[in-house]
């Protein structure tokens, strides 16, 4: 298996999220505060699939 990098817009989206997830668990958003863990799950495979999948 060839892992290639992310492109900037799917490791810029994965890092927004992983944020949001992490601010959620201090300051009361809508959505992300209740489900701060599969907001940043989330995060994690966009970012593992923009290392495995080339282009995406």
């Amino acid at each position: 298996m060839s892992l290639s990098p992310p492109t900037t817009v799917v490791f810029v989206i994965s890092i927004i999220l992983a944020i949001l997830a992490i601010i959620g668990a201090f300051v009361p958003i809508p959505f992300i505060t209740e489900h701060g863990f599969w907001v940043a799950v989330v995060a994690y495979v966009i970012l593992a699939c923009g290392n495995i999948f080339r282009g995406f």
